[in-house]
């Protein structure tokens, strides 16, 4: 009976590790299958640097939003204190760590080069929105309610967008 109650507080890593895994691998795949013979007509020799550059563009990017979730949101230890986090990265975007996974990936495609494969950021988007929606939308709503719900309404799912303003100095 030591266990009966369960924790009031969202899982540590929950679904993060699969769709991290996910995408990453899908992306590492793109890289090195980007100069098979196969698809080779995918790639477009005057582009190849502006690719380069908006690859590694969206990877600092999204290795930056990651960070900012993880260590100086300190995300984990939010969590554990059973504390729904509105303020900083968190206000720009609800997911900013699948967000910044997704990011990368995406600069990791767009490096590449191969148009064959720009295909998988809108699968990232999709596969990260439906995640998102069957999993901890639903246990924070059920968690914090009506704070969740107008949170919700005021930031963006997955992609980052700055704060709408509001009348509350910050």
């Amino acid at each position: 009976m030591a266990k009966e109650k369960k924790e009031d507080h969202l899982p540590l890593y929950g679904i993060g590790p699969y769709y991290t895994f996910t995408v990453l691998i899908m992306s590492t795949l793109a890289v090195i299958f980007r100069n098979t013979s196969a698809l080779s007509s995918g790639k477009i020799p005057s582009l190849r640097m502006p690719f380069i550059v908006i690859g590694w563009v969206l990877i600092i990017l999204g290795v930056y939003i990651w960070s900012l979730a993880v260590f100086v949101s300190k995300v984990d230890k939010n969590i554990k204190e059973n504390h729904l986090v509105t303020t900083g990265i968190y206000s720009w975007v609800r997911n900013p760590i699948y967000s910044g996974v997704m990011i990368t990936c995406t600069g990791m495609v767009i490096a590449a080069g191969n148009i064959y494969f720009f295909f998988l950021p809108i699968l990232y988007w999709l596969f990260m929105t439906v995640l998102m929606m069957n999993t901890e939308e639903k246990w924070l709503n059920e968690l914090y309610g009506k704070e969740y719900e107008e949170y919700c309404k005021k930031v963006n799912r997955c992609i980052p967008f700055p704060p709408k303003s509001s009348n509350k100095n910050e």
